[in-house]
């Protein structure tokens, strides 16, 4: 956590002694009506006038929800100043934020000027609906907000004050209202702003001290490190002694490997042992080895290092097994009720949500009779309109958890199913494709490796990725002779990776058709 500017009073600006005007931008969750409640109640306990609006926003994470206060001195038998129910662009005092894009937004409606804004901000990130639909990494860049936001605003104070919260046992409004106490634009008293929170009467003592500890980070000048939680430690495997004596074994055969590759050849092997068994880390191992027999000391072990990863990734596919068996385990509902801060007399009740598809289903048909059906257009019609439906499963009831649990105990039958076989097969022509490069082209096969990063997830997700991973193999083999193919791979790769539709990958398969 870093103060990026702290506050003395001798940098008031004497404006605010008359209407005073307060902007909140902040989503579902974050407390921002809360926030502005508390606001509204310290100005008109100082003897101000206040008015409190707002517009929501049109779903959480799309559109953030606009709270707007203005407020000013009153004195007995004045009549009220008449306000404004929305801020203007440039007519903002105060511009509070609780979250790192929302800063952004801020900025570009205009809501922070240079001449007259303070900016206060959490720097946290609670990703965009906008952000997460990228497949690759569409996270955008808070280093390029927070640079715009000392250019546009006269102070900024920024800080994680959602993790400053979280510390404290609280939630972001409290910190967030510290932090504007601390910086000490209002000219109201510390006691003021924590007499609001008291009336309140919900959850005081946590919003004090997550009020506390905002307060000391925007009145104190030095950098304030943000709490750390303490790592947690490497899981031990534990099990009977023959099956411990067995992973020791592979364990052992991961120490023996150069050291960047047994690096993640380690976390690999827990995976996909976690997967299925022992026996399929052994086959993990076995296909590691076949990449470092025909890798090159000399550069550094990248394939068999990359390799490490991808393969892990390709043989712990997303299979309704596996689906099944992560949404039924303890430390699932665990971590819900942590951040739901579910407590022992509350009752949680949780909705999954599936939509299997006709391939789903006869994947987990035995392999040949799975081939055949899945060969079979009128087969396959009559299961999509068995299947093809959404479906909302409680797990917080018996029959529901039961199915689903039953379902994820079914690792013993993953290796006859057809989906394992197609996986499996899969797996063994990109690795083929990818080391017959290794003589000619060691950058063309390690980022034919890097490919595998396009395929993930369950379903509709599964498929679009392998469509995209095929299409971006195909376009790659067609120019492999030609001395730029790696970086056509990693530009194929990137532009896959753009969009959901493919219009990107479209684009660049267009240009290499031209050439090719």
């Amino acid at each position: 956590m870093s103060l990026q500017e702290t506050f003395s009073p001798r940098n008031a600006d004497p404006r605010l002694s008359g209407i005073i005007k307060l902007a909140i931008l902040a989503v579902g969750g974050q407390g921002g009506g809360v926030l502005t409640g508390w606001i509204e109640d310290v100005a008109r306990s100082q003897g101000y006038a206040a008015q409190a609006t707002s517009v929501a926003g049109v779903s959480q994470r799309t559109g953030a929800t606009v709270y707007y206060v203005e407020m000013a001195p009153q004195k007995p038998g004045e009549p009220v100043p008449v306000f404004s129910l929305m801020p203007a662009p440039g007519d903002v005092d105060i511009m509070i934020t609780a979250e790192m894009m929302e800063a952004g937004r801020a900025i570009i409606r205009g809501f922070v000027t240079p001449d007259r804004t303070t900016l206060i901000t959490s720097t946290h990130r609670a990703l965009a609906v906008s952000e997460k639909m990228v497949p690759g990494d569409g996270i955008a860049s808070s280093d390029e907000v927070m640079a715009a936001a000392e250019i546009a605003a006269r102070r900024v104070i920024a800080a994680d004050f959602d993790a400053l919260a979280i510390w404290n046992g609280s939630v972001i409004s409290a910190s967030l209202f510290g932090a504007l106490a601390g910086a000490q634009i209002l000219p109201f008293p510390r006691e003021a702003f924590e007499a609001a929170i008291r009336a309140g009467g919900k959850g005081t003592e946590a919003s004090l001290k997550a009020f506390a500890a905002a307060f000391d980070v925007a009145t104190n000048p030095a950098p304030v490190a943000a709490p750390v939680a303490k790592a947690k430690p490497e899981p031990k495997v534990q099990g009977p002694a023959r099956l411990m004596a067995e992973w020791d074994r592979l364990a052992a055969r991961v120490a023996a490997l150069p050291a960047p590759v047994a690096e993640l050849a380690l976390p690999g092997l827990r995976k996909v042992v976690e997967f299925q068994d022992l026996r399929y880390g052994a086959e993990y191992l076995d296909r590691l080895a076949g990449v470092l027999a025909r890798d090159d000391a000399a550069q550094g072990w990248t394939l068999s290092r990359e390799a490490a990863k991808y393969i892990a990734n390709a043989m712990a596919y997303d299979d309704i097994i596996r689906v099944a068996d992560l949404k039924t385990r303890a430390r699932r509902f665990d971590r819900i009720r942590s951040e739901m801060r579910v407590k022992e007399a509350n009752v949680l009740q949780l909705t999954e949500f599936f939509h299997p598809r006709a391939q789903e289903i006869v994947g987990m048909f035995p392999a040949r009779l799975g081939a055949r059906l899945e060969s079979d257009p009128k087969w396959m019609a009559r299961l999509t309109r068995w299947v093809d439906k959404g479906r909302r499963l409680r797990t917080d009831s018996l029959p529901a958890f039961l199915t689903l649990h039953i379902l994820g105990g079914m690792k013993g039958w993953r290796r006859r199913t057809l989906r394992h076989a197609q996986e499996q097969a899969h797996l063994a022509r990109w690795l083929e494709t990818a080391l017959a490069e290794v003589p000619r082209n060691y950058a063309l096969a390690v980022e034919l490796i890097r490919c595998r990063r396009l395929i993930k997830g369950y379903s509709d997700t599964h498929a679009r990725g392998h469509s995209k991973f095929d299409r971006v193999l195909a376009a790659t083999t067609r120019i492999a002779s030609r001395d730029d193919a790696a970086g056509w791979c990693r530009r194929l790769r990137e532009a896959a990776l753009q969009d959901e539709e493919g219009k990107a990958l479209d684009g660049a398969i267009r240009t290499i058709e031209s050439f090719a």
